[in-house]
């Protein structure tokens, strides 16, 4: 399935589209979509990601969703570091605050690290839930 993107260039672009339109209807092929990127990165190391984007049909947000391009980008590890930040401090709200509700628990989830990092030092200064409630306001 994957190796028909190693058809030559001018094939990529339906390749890449009977890829999709295949993965809609067949799950063991919606697995390996995330591979496409990858597979074209690799491949296409002299081409831009746009004239990549082009060439396959996909769009820069598909790609720069991908674990190459993460990878490449070192995005995955900042995500895996919002997210240890996001735990530990939502462990320390609860302890400060009480539980959380879920809405605030994914309000702070969403938290880009520095907000996550702003929040974690704020809230030793926390007394109650208000407080909490007032940084999500001031900094939403």
């Amino acid at each position: 399935m994957l190796s028909s993107l190693l058809q030559p260039e001018s094939l990529v672009r339906s390749v890449s589209d009977d890829l999709r339109v295949q993965a809609l209807s067949d799950t063991r092929a919606s697995e390996v979509l995330p591979l496409i990127p990858a597979i074209l990165i690799s491949r296409f190391r002299d081409r831009t990601l746009q004239e990549i984007c082009m060439m396959s049909g996909i769009t820069l947000d598909d790609l720069s969703q991908s674990w190459a391009y993460q990878e490449i980008f070192g995005l995955s590890e900042a995500r895996g570091e919002a997210r240890g930040e996001a735990k530990v401090t939502l462990r320390l709200l609860a302890r400060r605050c009480g539980p959380l509700s879920a809405a605030t628990t994914d309000r702070i989830q969403a938290l880009p690290l520095e907000q996550l990092e702003a929040l974690a030092e704020a809230l030793l200064d926390f007394t109650a839930p208000a407080d909490l409630d007032a940084w999500l306001a001031s900094h939403g």
